[in-house]
């Protein structure tokens, strides 16, 4: 037995893929020409990257032998017509701003068969993934660059089995989580024949742009961008490029372990918050930094339900907010869990509406800064956005930022071999450092 990327395997998996060329699908009737101008949530820099998706859907005899790209394809046409702007492009409009120019131009859409089965990628579909997973998604050379490119790329892989993966990736900049979930759901609507999405979609962009004249009523550290990224490692005290990935379920037993560390004040913290704290602390012990460091979180919260009057439904932009807490390395180490979790807590607590238009604000005086990496943890929670009824439906993991290794973790809902329903983290981190964390997380968990 051998192990890839913290997965036990009987044998490493490889298979081959065998794409078509790229197709350009475009709205199924006209729609509009027309400027749409993005918010100022939408505009920030890191938020130009596209969010890569990978669903597992089993082989279905209803389907009679049908192409299941065929579908997507006649399906994806015909949703774009409600959803046009992201048949458009995006360009640069003065002050840093970005518009969406609505031209119809289509969305890259490509067919594939790959010689595996479903049954062979074992009974656990979430990632880490082989190397070869990455012939599942759509090659987009110009990644970072959204201007004047497609909006989303989208790769329908036929299995031996009859079954196949969907892997749809979406540029932040036009869509948050939420926002990509209501998009692929209509998506599956049209699919079974639905003339219309049941939710139907809202631009309304001019919801999150900056206040005139700008008012910064927090402190933001989420956006104390470094300009010394040369020196970004510094979050390992290891001089090392070889990282570790390795996959970590919190199903209930998991968190019963955890719940054992939580003093009686906090009991009533969420699971996100008790997890994110747990993390947090064992990452940093790990990493063996200075005492009196400043460590970072951040994590990425929906807003929508924030706001007064509410922010309408159907609305599929950047609604989220990024609140970033601050500790002593020493402190966040030394200190009991409950001090993690009330800097969590106190973080989840600034998700409101007065914090979202504060920071939209801090990117339009500091001229849209990206969000800190350097000695931060980033969290994205994923698990509870509805995904259909794929097999499994998450993130490829692939964090392989040149700069700073490791920094990202997403939470995206999973089952163990047991059945059990819980939450499967990716965490990456030097070799030496990861047996560091797996130790101080054993102990937790045992």
């Amino acid at each position: 037995m051998t192990k890839i990327n913290g997965n036990a395997v009987t044998q490493p998996l490889t298979f081959g893929v065998k794409r078509h060329a790229p197709e350009m699908i475009t709205p199924a009737t006209p729609t509009p020409r027309e400027l749409k101008l993005l918010s100022d949530i939408d505009i920030q820099p890191s938020l130009q990257y596209l969010i890569p998706l990978i669903f597992f859907y089993p082989s279905n005899p209803k389907m009679g032998g049908i192409n299941p790209a065929s579908v997507i394809r006649d399906a994806l046409a015909k949703l774009l017509v409600f959803y046009y702007p992201l048949a458009g492009r995006v360009v640069e409009a003065s002050g840093k701003k970005l518009m969406v120019d609505c031209t119809g131009e289509g969305v890259v859409f490509i067919e594939a068969e790959a010689d595996v089965t479903l049954e062979q990628f074992g009974k656990t579909l979430h990632p880490p993934y082989p190397p070869c997973v990455k012939e599942l998604f759509c090659d987009v050379p110009t990644a970072k660059d959204i201007v004047n490119s497609p909006l989303i790329y989208i790769q329908v892989t036929r299995m031996l089995c009859g079954a196949f993966i969907f892997t749809p990736q979406i540029y932040h900049t036009v869509c948050d989580g939420t926002g990509a979930s209501q998009f692929l759901m209509a998506l599956a609507e049209m699919a079974r024949g639905e003339a219309v999405p049941s939710i139907s979609p809202l631009w309304q962009r001019e919801l999150f742009c900056a206040r005139e004249p700008p008012c910064i009523t927090f402190p933001h550290p989420e956006y104390e961008y470094d300009d010394d990224m040369a020196n970004a490692k510094v979050n390992y005290p290891i001089a090392t490029d070889v990282m570790a990935d390795k996959t970590f379920f919190f199903g209930p037993t998991e968190m019963a372990a955890l719940r054992r560390f939580v003093p009686e004040n906090l009991k009533a913290c969420t699971t996100f918050e008790l997890l994110t704290a747990c993390l947090w602390r064992c990452r940093t012990i790990a990493q063996q930094l200075d005492p009196e460091q400043d460590v970072h979180l951040s994590f990425f919260g929906n807003a929508r339900g924030k706001f007064n009057p509410p922010i309408p439904v159907g609305y599929y932009g950047n609604c989220i907010a990024m609140p970033g807490v601050v500790s002593k390395a020493g402190d966040l180490c030394n200190k009991p869990l409950g001090h993690a979790i009330e800097l969590v807590m106190l973080g989840k607590s600034r998700i409101t509406e007065e914090y979202v238009r504060s920071a939209m604000d801090t990117m339009v005086v500091k001229g849209w800064p990206c969000l800190k990496l350097r000695s931060n943890y980033m969290v994205s929670d994923l698990s509870k956005i509805g995904w259909g009824d794929a097999l499994y439906a998450g993130l490829p993991y692939d964090d392989d930022d040149e700069d700073i290794p490791g920094v990202y973790s997403v939470y995206m809902p999973s089952k163990n071999e047991n059945g059990e329903s819980g939450i499967v983290v990716i965490i990456a981190l030097p070799i030496l450092t990861m047996e560091k964390f797996e130790k101080e997380l054993n102990v937790m968990l045992k």
